[in-house]
């Protein structure tokens, strides 16, 4: 790795000696710099793009010009006249001003190039030919090479520091909710432009009274060629898994039309390698757009998720068989009418298996605060060995419509609905246990809406309406069959789980513990508003906000136990809470909340400067009502906010954000009888809980300089919350006993991030460091202690953008996780350098390979894992229809990965088995 990084180095030192300095300043006719004029240099040798620079605020521009050549140059600015001259460079650098004259006539300079990078307003412009080198296959390919842009672990595509909230290609929704389906679906070679939109708003009628400067959307514009007709490719392969009896396939279509007047994109995916554009996780939090029309009122309601709680990430899986079948669509009947919607349907069957051993510390009591009962005892450590399968069937469908008569009204409504049938199936052996068989099922729908309305008054008054409502029903089912020896339900070397299941009321007397439980969850949620902004004047406006949140929630649940007679027993639990016996069952508990609330908010300009100080007044009302009784809590509250927004250039701003946000807990933390989590995790709720409260400060710096191409950004984070939900646990061997309080002590966590990102020539660097504290309060076995975490992590990179030359990509990523539970402290270190590298070579042959070595360093205990995957593609040249490739995965033929780590009460190391060498052959057939 030293030797590659030394190599680039002495490289990049070679190529810049060969090079000369142009630089000057760009004017108009009057004499006055102009700020992000466009300067091009084209070689007129090769009729190549050799240079190109964006003037700075004083009209300032660079150029890198090799020496002794002829260079013609090209200087743009929108609205002037282009001005074209032709130099030769020798020796020595080269100082040369311009002026560009008004453009009175039609006649004018035909640009040869365009300009890799624009700036217009608040949108940035890539033209992505500039970046390409021909080994780019899918968007996400040409995304990465762009300056400042980056696609992060998440896949998500991030700007600057923000992750982008909507994708369109031709200014039209792709799969709205998500831009993993477009960054590895839509072919790069039908990418012409990416326009990066900052400061982006949904509603026109809205961005000028609204701060947006956290919205970042991309358009994709298409090549020229690419509407009225079909486009995309089709992918067929085959390959041989080391398992004799297994075959390998991957079959994998997309298409794509655009027109002006509709749209259509068709995904499908059926494969068992373990490629997939979207996972099971992905899934489950694809919000297809939706944003709570409360989401900056200050508070925030919890439902709850009582789905598939242990969902697989596919690189965690021994065998992953995927599914896929997705549509989206848009139609535009007129100029005033606009539908979309989407379709997608995912199936996937996962096979997996992890050992683990969980070391649990001993906790020290903090004698000021809780007595800690001397005859708990922490839980014995622990082996596990699980094996797993994993069934899940999702579909997700959206449809939308937005009606614009004219420029004062816009209406639109959206409904999204889900349903999913899963089911994972779990063999644990466990050192303290012995062997479970676990099953979850689950089968979850829901039904979102949202109606949103949008009127303009005048020039100075402004309405707007907005509404979602929320239905979703849940029912998991759980099963766990637990092995049990009869006869020594008396002894004191009894079974690890026999305390517990005579707690839990079951019988002993059986050959296993067949332990079931039924739930049902039913929420209903409807959140709406109407805002009023009223435009004082060119540099303010104020916002008057009326508003509410009302939510039900059902509850049902029930513990039973099948007999080995096959006759169903209904326990009745030893269990108690505060002296009162605990119930096997939740009957009809129902839990209602309300927010009535009225917001004002009044954003004003001066200078550089934009202040948005802003307060809520919120009455709230909560009601559960279970076995007989009503808890209620009705109460006022008042909620600040504030914002400050510098903005020093055009691409240069510092931002600060303070807010105060009541969050509530959802309806399974407030119900008083038990609930199985799992069978070693047991819970009863508090029905007296109450809200937590937390402040919450941000501070994010942005810059990006297109005159000395550097991107930076950095940002700090600070929260602290008060009476937080926090869980009262005690153990019974490893079986986790849980209850829910409003903790006294205050929890707080700080983040400080940033990255640099500066190119030089065609080389670009770029360094990224992320510092994570966190302050937790935890409360088990009668005792109050303090755990602490602390995360340093580094990530320098390295790498080049030729257009000709093979291009290399290094990267390290160093990580210290530092944690005090108590009197107990642990370090885990990570160190993982990577090397990517691509060439094209002959017009014709693809090669990509990426190398990854990862190392975790626990106790002085060092584990190592390596991924190397790599790809041969041919196709005849760059516009043949046919590409034939030979792609490989995991050819080291890593058996497994490890990863350390520490949980609150619990030190960690886990090996988790993957997917073997896979070797495939492919062909592409490109439309």
């Amino acid at each position: 790795m030293k030797k590659i990084l030394m190599l680039l180095c002495l490289v990049a030192a070679g190529s810049s000696f060969a090079q000369i300095k142009m630089q000057g300043v760009v004017k108009d006719s009057i004499g006055a710099p102009l700020e992000l004029a466009n300067v091009i240099a084209i070689n007129q040798e090769t009729n190549g793009l050799e240079s190109y620079a964006v003037t700075n605020d004083q009209g300032k521009y660079v150029l890198s010009l090799g020496k002794n050549g002829k260079y013609k140059l090209q200087v743009s600015y929108i609205g002037l006249k282009s001005h074209e001259e032709v130099i030769s460079t020798a020796e020595a650098d080269i100082t040369k001003d311009f002026t560009l004259m008004p453009d009175n006539s039609l006649d004018a300079v035909e640009l040869t190039y365009e300009m890799p990078v624009t700036v217009k307003g608040d949108t940035i412009v890539y033209n992505a030919d500039s970046f390409k080198n021909g080994s780019e296959r899918k968007l996400e390919d040409v995304l990465e090479k762009l300056p400042g842009v980056e696609i992060n672990d998440d896949g998500q595509i991030e700007v600057e520091g923000k992750t982008v909230s909507k994708l369109m290609v031709n200014g039209k929704d792709f799969f709205d909710g998500d831009t993993k389906l477009a960054t590895k679906n839509i072919p790069s070679n039908a990418v012409d432009k990416v326009q990066v939109l900052r400061n982006y708003a949904e509603v026109g009628q809205l961005s000028g009274v609204q701060n947006n400067q956290d919205n970042v959307a991309i358009n994709i514009k298409l090549k020229e060629g690419k509407e009225n007709f079909w486009f995309g490719d089709i992918t067929a392969g085959t390959g041989t898994a080391p398992s004799p009896n297994d075959e390998l396939y991957l079959v994998q279509p997309k298409l794509f039309y655009y027109s002006p007047k509709y749209s259509i994109n068709l995904i499908g995916d059926m494969n068992n390698i373990g490629e997939v554009a979207l996972t099971n996780r992905d899934l489950r939090g694809f919000g297809g757009g939706f944003r709570m029309p409360s989401r900056t009122s200050g508070t925030s309601i919890n439902l709850g998720d009582n789905g598939l709680g242990g969902l697989t990430s596919i690189a965690n899986a021994q065998e992953v068989v995927t599914k896929l079948a997705s549509a989206n669509f848009s139609y535009s009947p007129n100029k005033a009418l606009d539908l979309s919607g989407f379709l997608i349907f995912n199936s996937s069957r996962l096979r997996t298996r992890e050992e683990s051993f969980i070391d649990y510390i001993e906790l020290e009591d903090d004698p000021s605060t809780t007595d800690i009962d001397e005859s708990t005892t922490i839980p014995p450590d622990e082996e596990t060995l699980s094996t797993g399968r994993e069934a899940t069937n999702q579909f997700i469908a959206k449809l939308s419509a937005s009606y614009k008569p004219n420029v004062n009204n816009q209406l639109d409504y959206d409904v999204l609905a889900r349903l999913s049938d899963d089911e994972e199936r779990q063999n644990l052996f466990s050192s303290v246990v012995g062997n479970t068989n676990q099953l979850d099922e689950v089968k979850p729908f829901s039904i979102n809406q949202n109606l949103n309305y949008y009127y303009t008054l005048n020039e100075n008054n402004i309405f707007a309406f907005e509404a979602q409502h929320l239905i979703k029903d849940e029912d998991p089912f759980y099963n766990a069959l637990l092995q049990n020896d009869p006869n020594n339900n008396d002894d004191e070397d009894n079974d690890a789980f026999d305390d517990t299941a005579s707690g839990l009321g079951l019988d002993l007397d059986q050959l296993s513990y067949d332990l079931n439980q039924d739930r049902r969850v039913k929420s209903n949620q409807l959140d709406a508003k109407v805002d009023y902004f009223n435009i004082l004047n060119s540099k303010s406006n104020i916002n008057f906000t009326l508003g509410t949140i009302f939510s039900n929630q059902k509850f049902n649940s029930n513990i039973f136990q099948f007999l080995d007679d096959g006759t169903i027993l209904d326990p009745t639990p030893t269990i108690t809470n505060e002296g009162e016996l605990l119930t096997a069952e939740n009957d009809n508990v129902e839990y209602r909340f309300s927010d009535v609330y009225l917001g004002v908010h009044y954003r004003f300009k001066t200078g550089k400067f934009t202040f948005t100080p802003g307060v809520s007044f919120h009455a709230y009302s909560n009601q559960n009502t279970q076995n007989g009784d009503t808890f209620k809590d009705n109460f006022l509250n008042v909620l600040p906010d504030f914002e400050a927004r510098v903005q020093f250039k055009k691409s240069e701003s510092l931002q600060f954000n303070y807010n105060m946000t009541n969050t509530f807990t959802d309806i399974t933390n407030i119900a008083e009888g038990i609930v199985l989590n799992n069978y070693n995790s047991i819970q009863f709720g508090n029905p007296e809980l109450q809200n937590a409260l937390s402040h919450n400060f941000r501070l994010f710096y942005s810059s990006f300089n297109l005159f000395n191409y550097t991107n930076v950004f950095a940002g700090a984070n600070y929260s602290k919350n008060e009476d937080q939900i926090r869980g009262l646990t005690n153990f019974e061997s490893v079986i986790r006993t849980s209850t829910f309080f409003n903790s006294q002590f205050a929890d707080e966590s700080a983040s400080v991030f940033g990255r640099v990102e500066r190119t030089f020539g065609k080389f670009r660097a770029r360094m990224g460091a992320n510092f994570n504290y966190s302050k937790l309060n935890q409360f088990v076995q009668g005792a109050q202690s303090l755990n602490e975490s602390f995360t340093q992590s580094y990530s320098p990179e390295l790498r080049t953008n030729f257009r000709e030359a093979p291009n290399v990509r290094l990267r390290y990523r160093y990580t210290v996780r530092d944690n005090e539970q108590g009197d107990n402290t642990t370090k885990f270190i990570t160190r993982a350098p990577s090397v990517e590298f691509d060439a094209y070579i002959w017009d014709a042959l693809s090669f990509v390979t990426e190398f990854t070595y990862n190392e975790q360093e626990s106790d002085g205990q060092t584990q190592v894992f390596k991924t190397w995957d790599a790809s041969l593609r041919y196709r005849k040249d760059r516009d043949a229809k046919w590409e034939y490739s030979l792609r490989a995965s995991n050819i080291l033929d890593i058996d497994s990965n490890i990863s350390n780590g520490a949980g609150t009460i619990s030190v960690f190391s886990s090996e988790t088995f993957i997917q073997p060498r896979f070797i495939t052959l492919r062909l592409t057939y490109t439309l």
